[in-house]
């Protein structure tokens, strides 16, 4: 899974938003260029932010053994959430749909069968 990011505080959002605002209420020709220098300074801060941490080493890959764990437990919650969103059919629904699907399985057994008893008769009259 991807890594989560951290929200920017309430404090600097505001810092970035000022420094456009500054910048647009000046000459319209020079808003342009402060705009966008408002916005490499923003961005430029945001950048110093994204430093990884050292990741640790581990002996035997039990961090990895937990990972996968982790995936697992994760994969399960989903599995309960998106089950709790079915619409399971009433016992009603369930026994129509059942009676339906075995009555289609006689005819099509039925209608194999015919066609396979005059299938091997014309055979037989061919190999005689």
């Amino acid at each position: 899974m991807g890594r989560l990011q951290r929200k920017k505080p309430v404090s600097k959002k505001k810092d970035k938003k000022k420094n456009v605002d500054v910048a647009t209420s000046l000459h319209p020709k020079k808003n342009v260029v402060r705009e966008k220098a408002a916005l490499v300074v923003g961005s430029f801060k945001a950048v110093k932010r994204k430093q990884t941490l050292p990741q640790k080493k581990t002996v035997s890959g039990t961090r990895e053994d937990k990972n996968y764990l982790n995936k697992g437990l994760q994969f399960l919650k989903e599995v309960k959430v998106e089950l709790k969103k079915v619409t399971w059919p009433t016992r009603k629904q369930t026994l129509g749909s059942t009676i339906v699907v075995i009555i289609l399985v006689m005819i099509i057994a039925l209608f194999l069968g015919i066609v396979d008893i005059g299938l091997s008769s014309l055979v037989r009259v061919f190999i005689q």
